[in-house]
C-alpha cells in the first residue's frame, strides 16, 4: 500500500487530545492515530449507507435453558446465509459466549442482532461491525 504525506492543522486543544489518545491507546505516532480515526470514520458511515460489512456478533446466554438452546439454533439456520462461522466457549456451568463471524448489509446484520435481544435468556449480545475495503 503506497503512503501519501499531507500537512494537518489542529486547534492546540485538539492536538492535545490527540497526543493523548496516541499516548492512552499505544499508537507508534500520530499518523496512525489519524489513519484509523478517518478508517473508523468510513466504516461508520457503510454501517448508516447500508454496505456490505464484516463483523463479530458476542453473545452471553444461560445454555441450561433448552428452549433457548433451540431457539439460538433455529435463528443461526435461518440467518446461515449472513454466519460465516461460530465459535462456542464455555464459560462456567451455566454460561456460554459464542461469537459469531458475520458478513452482509448493515440492515440484515442490526436485524439479525435484534433477533438476539429478543430471545429470552440472552445476557448480553453485542454486535461489532467492520468494512471490507471493497
Amino acid at each position: 500500500m503506497t503512503m501519501k504525506r499531507f500537512g494537518v492543522s489542529l486547534e492546540e486543544d485538539v492536538m492535545s487530545e490527540l497526543d493523548q489518545m496516541v499516548k492512552r491507546e499505544n499508537f507508534p505516532n500520530r499518523s496512525r492515530a489519524i489513519g484509523y480515526l478517518v478508517k473508523k470514520n468510513i466504516v461508520e458511515h457503510k454501517w448508516t449507507d447500508d454496505e456490505v460489512v464484516v463483523g463479530a456478533l458476542v453473545v452471553v446466554y444461560d445454555h441450561s435453558k433448552l428452549e433457548l438452546h433451540k431457539e439460538v439454533n433455529a435463528l443461526q439456520h435461518n440467518y446461515n446465509c449472513l454466519i460465516l462461522s461460530g465459535q462456542h466457549i464455555h464459560l462456567d456451568q451455566h454460561n456460554c459466549l459464542e461469537v459469531i463471524t458475520v458478513r452482509g448489509k448493515a440492515h440484515k446484520l442490526i436485524k439479525l442482532l435484534n433477533k438476539y435481544k429478543g430471545l429470552k435468556g440472552i445476557k448480553n449480545v453485542e454486535l461489532v461491525m467492520s468494512g471490507t475495503d471493497e
